[in-house]
């Protein structure tokens, strides 16, 4: 099953989001094939202020544990994190 992970920033935590960068992606690409896709949202500056996370998992549960083992959850950048199934029904690469 697929998750979307809707996570909002911190205000005013945008340092946090630039110090923790890295490793937040070595996390991700570390997903594998779990990982369908990733990106921030932007506000109005065009700065980054949150995370759309579409994984695969096996249930919600399991899409928790990747959401907290997230070096941006686990320095506290984010002030939630919405986990909600989700069906990639346009343009999916995996559709046969």
């Amino acid at each position: 099953m697929l998750y979307a992970l809707l996570c909002n920033d911190k205000p005013g935590h945008l340092q946090v989001r630039l110090d923790t960068r890295a490793a937040h992606l070595d996390y991700l690409n570390g997903l594998g094939d779990r990982l369908k896709f990733a990106g921030p949202f932007l506000g109005e500056d065009s700065k980054p202020n949150g995370s759309l996370v579409v994984i695969e998992a096996s249930d919600v549960a399991g899409a928790r544990e990747i959401a907290a083992n997230d070096p941006y959850a686990k320095a506290g950048l984010f002030a939630s994190v919405d986990i909600r199934p989700w069906n990639w029904a346009i343009k999916n690469p995996d559709s046969k």
